[in-house]
């Protein structure tokens, strides 16, 4: 244990579950355009193929590098042990742009949830989305634990909502009866690629949660339980609202403007779609304070490798977070709630699912470099097997994101290659910067 992690108060089991269920998801919230895009029969089929290609590898993949290091940073540390500081610096700068632009997406949605309540609260945008912006940052600086107690509060008042809509549902309506056809016909190839974008927006962040793995107690055991709990609770959740969705008969048009309140409203009345609109208010600001959480901490060990400036590396003094790193992050991320909820999240997805190939790429390289390392959790494939299991979510990725292209957000594609490109000319920038500063033997 390093001498920055001494002292610290360390997240429990039930407490990391619910952090995972809001880096992860927090909800069904922002599936609700999945139903224009695919249509009754493809929605479902989706739901469940998209997670069996891209998920179950995604997770696969990170339990078995968090159970051979299990070390404050995760996915950077993995990369920069299996392919090089270079390598890393990339994993670490395309994460970092990644989780700004899902942050921003929080806010947004946290306005167009309350909504619900304040139809006029749209020309109060900006501060509102401000005031969670810093809140949160707040919160983080208090430290890890009081994050973990939150977001248990917080994933009780998301998850409660739609465990009586689901009640009331199967109560009043024939929701087992209306299990569509499986059929992807008269689905265009830009709305595919918007429909797996979707789906995989609500299914992304399994690394992002191993970047504490320091602050965890037990945390090979730990994050093993809680990833799977938290596995299963998202995908149940989120296939029970689509069949509930689909049996209230609400027009898709309406549902993707009005969320999932308009859903409890159809099945239960107003009361049911104010309890809904609740959980998403509180989805929001547990994914908010979850994924700063985790991205807080990647800024921090990269400065420790001369990477990033050495402020970025302090904690605080009573609380022991990086809390430089956590004002840093919500400074930028106050500048980026201008974009659109569809543009942010194709920016979103492209990034992550760069820095997610990384990931594949170093397990590969580190089952042939560290051969006879303790692995308590060891995926069950060969070389060839795990480079057949890289191509899959990788093929997914790259259908989705030519789909979107087609769909006609261009700008938003290009902006997001851009953004990747910028890993190799920021690196060089750094590089030059600490060679001439006499760190440049950290970058060989």
């Amino acid at each position: 244990m390093t001498k920055s992690l001494e002292g610290k108060k360390r997240l429990r089991l039930i407490q990391l579950v619910a952090v995972i269920f809001l880096t992860v998801s927090g909800g069904p919230y922002g599936l609700e355009p999945l139903l224009t895009f695919a249509g009754n029969n493809g929605a479902l089929f989706l739901l469940v193929l998209v997670p069996m290609l891209w998920d179950i590898p995604s997770i696969c993949t990170v339990l078995e590098l968090n159970s051979m290091m299990p070390v404050e940073g995760g996915y950077y540390q993995w990369v920069k042990k299996a392919l090089g500081i270079r390598f890393a610096f990339y994993e670490g700068w395309w994460t970092w742009l990644y989780t700004f632009v899902d942050l921003a997406i929080y806010p947004v949605l946290f306005v167009e949830y309350a909504s619900y309540f304040f139809p006029d609260i749209e020309a109060y945008k900006i501060p509102i989305c401000l005031i969670i912006i810093w809140a949160s940052a707040g919160l983080n600086i208090l430290g890890i634990v009081p994050v973990g107690e939150t977001s248990i509060v917080l994933s009780s008042v998301v998850i409660i909502p739609f465990l009586v809509l689901f009640i009331v549902a199967f109560a009043s309506h024939d929701v087992l009866l209306t299990i569509p056809h499986i059929s992807l016909s008269g689905i265009h190839f830009s709305s595919l690629g918007l429909a797996l974008f979707t789906i995989m927006w609500n299914f992304c962040g399994w690394d992002n949660a191993m970047t504490y793995a320091g602050e965890v107690d037990k945390p090979v055991k730990s994050y093993l339980r809680a990833t799977i709990s938290a596995a299963i609770l998202i995908f149940i959740v989120y296939v029970l609202t689509m069949l509930t969705s689909q049996s209230s008969g609400i027009n898709y048009d309406v549902l993707n403007e009005e969320g999932f309140p308009a859903v409890g409203s159809i099945i239960g009345g107003n009361w049911l779609g104010s309890l809904i609109a609740i959980g998403g208010l509180a989805s929001t600001l547990g994914l908010f304070s979850a994924v700063l959480l985790s991205v807080s901490r990647v800024p921090k060990v990269m400065s420790e490798d001369k990477l990033l400036p050495k402020k970025l590396n302090a904690e605080h003094p009573k609380y022991k977070s990086p809390y430089i790193s956590i004002i840093v992050c919500a400074i930028i991320v106050s500048a980026m709630i201008f974009w659109t909820f569809a543009d942010l999240l194709i920016i979103d997805i492209t990034l992550y699912g760069a820095g997610l190939f990384l990931e594949f790429v170093s397990l590969i390289a580190l089952r042939k470099k560290m051969a006879d390392a303790h692995r308590p959790f060891k995926i069950k494939l060969n070389t060839t097997g795990l480079i057949i299991m890289t191509i899959i979510p990788f093929s997914v990725y790259i259908i989705a994101l030519s789909g979107s292209f087609f769909a006609g957000n261009i700008d938003a594609v290009i902006f997001a290659l851009i953004a990747l490109l910028s890993a190799e000319l920021t690196w060089q920038l750094v590089k030059r910067y600490r060679s001439a500063t006499g760190y440049s033997e950290v970058l060989n």
